[in-house]
């Protein structure tokens, strides 16, 4: 099969590089920086100097498969490629679209016969060895047709659940169950930090890469998060100390919440979790001023003075 792919950073290179690998597929790829096409023309792909040449040197039906960051790269690339397809082709999102924009996109799509498919893609920099999970919307036909790319793509099957893909529904539906999916890990990744933040500060020296190597034999909090875990205290040190606090979010948690708030559905815990790493990129720094003047003002309680915090430091 032919597969356009518009996009080589650490994931869409590493998905390239496993589908020349693992199969006879054969992709046609292009990505803004030169290094990056060059190094995917060395694992068997071939290149492609713009999203023109990308078409023509696809068969029809064609099938070109985007990943870009999300928002107005992702839009801009669809909106192009839109002029350059015809009735039949189909363009695949795997990146990290809001499922509301998958729609909109979709139904314009729709009206020049081009289909949209849309594919949450989970597995990191790590999907390269062991797989991608894999959550799809779109129509049967197109994704029947993007199957055999899936299939290579995807971890291999170990059970009677298939490979680490499936499709949910039509168009909008694969980035919806990744969004869910981002929410949970959100929550996951804030119990297992919070956990290790007490051991941190417990009494006994607690060798924390150990404690999470040992979670990951048989209990009932082991995930591929606590092995992560393991590795990052061998990396960095039990204390991290090399490491600030600042943790970033791509949007994924706040589209779950608000979704979650349209459906007056609770979801406290992946809640916390966004407003933590607000508190991380100091965030909530006026808050804590303003709850530091309130206490001194009707109790009289001490406040720390910025001439106070530089003494101290």
């Amino acid at each position: 099969m032919q597969l356009g792919f518009v996009g080589l950073g650490k994931m869409g290179g590493n998905m390239v590089h496993r589908i020349h690998r693992d199969s006879d597929h054969q992709v046609v790829a292009f990505d803004r920086h030169p290094e990056n096409v060059e190094k995917a023309e060395g694992r068997g792909a071939t290149g492609a100097d713009g999203l023109e040449d990308i078409v023509s040197k696809l068969d029809a039906p064609r099938t070109v498969w985007i990943m870009v960051p999300a928002g107005g790269p992702t839009q801009e690339t669809v909106d192009r490629l839109a002029d350059l397809l015809e009735e039949g082709d189909t363009i695949v999102d795997g990146g990290n679209s809001k499922w509301t924009d998958d729609q909109l996109r979709a139904e314009a799509l729709a009206e020049k016969g081009i289909n949209y498919v849309d594919v949450g893609t989970s597995g990191g920099v790590w999907g390269i060895d062991v797989g991608y999970c894999m959550m799809v919307g779109g129509p049967q036909e197109a994704v029947d047709r993007l199957a055999p790319i899936l299939d290579v793509l995807a971890p291999p099957k170990t059970s009677e659940h298939g490979p680490g893909w499936a499709r949910f529904g039509d168009s909008g539906a694969g980035h919806y169950v990744k969004m869910v999916h981002n929410g949970v890990e959100y929550g996951l990744m804030q119990a297992y930090a919070e956990g290790f933040d007490l051991f941190d500060k417990s009494d006994f020296e607690i060798d924390n890469a150990k404690v999470a190597h040992l979670w990951m034999q048989g209990s009932v909090v082991r995930s591929w998060l606590c092995e992560l875990a393991a590795i990052a205290f061998e990396q960095e040190g039990n204390s991290l100390d090399n490491l600030t606090a600042h943790t970033a979010d791509s949007g994924e948690g706040r589209w779950t919440i608000e979704d979650a708030m349209d459906k007056d559905v609770p979801t406290p815990v992946i809640t916390a979790a966004l407003y933590a790493r607000f508190y991380s990129r100091g965030e909530g720094d006026f808050t804590g001023r303003v709850l530091s003047a309130l206490r001194n003002q009707f109790g009289g309680h001490t406040m720390q003075t910025r001439a106070e915090e530089v003494a101290d430091a």
